[in-house]
């Protein structure tokens, strides 16, 4: 799995505790130096494999809404990297080389079941990403109501046999609905 070609990304970063985590010190993060994320292929969610410290891992790269990415690491792959709070990391990743399926909500995973048969055909039809985006938008709604009509709208849009969100920001930069976790002090 270790990338190690001419599209690996190189760099050093510094792992952050976050401000407010319900799971105490179990997971860190880090944000990618603009200069690596900008080598990457997309400005939203990206699948990446590589090494932090050596140590392999595969893994989502969510954007910050700043034209960047950053890293949750939980801490099992932080002690396995031999890595604190504080500490600045060697990493090496680039893209995965497979794109992996994104987990479907309740919600839509039921709309869908009960949806018109274009809908759920488009659905099976279109890429992980595709998919990926679809949700983030139904799960950017700050309501129920709207997450709810955005679940109706998301099958009637597949019905009409459209494949991606339309005015969706994929990277959270001119919506600022995406961000790096705040760091502890």
């Amino acid at each position: 799995m270790a990338t190690k070609t001419a599209s690996t990304i190189r760099f050093r970063a510094k792992l952050f505790r976050p401000a407010e985590s319900a799971d105490g010190d179990s997971w860190t993060f880090l944000v990618l130096p603009k200069a690596a994320s900008a080598k990457l292929p997309s400005r939203s969610m990206t699948a990446v494999e590589g090494t932090i410290n050596g140590v392999e891992f595969e893994a989502m790269l969510e954007p910050d809404g700043q034209k960047s990415h950053w890293l949750k690491v939980d801490g099992k792959l932080r002690e396995a990297a031999g890595a604190e709070p504080g500490d600045t990391v060697a990493l090496e990743i680039g893209p995965a080389a497979e794109e992996p399926e994104p987990d479907v909500p309740p919600d839509l995973r039921a709309a869908l079941a009960t949806a018109e048969p274009k809908a759920r055909a488009i659905w099976e039809d279109i890429t992980p990403i595709a998919r990926r985006d679809w949700i983030h938008w139904i799960l950017s709604a700050k309501q129920a109501e709207t997450r709810a009509r955005r679940v109706a709208n998301a099958c009637s849009m597949l019905a009409s046999g459209k494949r991606r969100v339309c005015c969706f920001d994929r990277s959270g930069f001119y919506a600022k609905s995406m961000s790096a976790p705040k760091a502890a002090v």
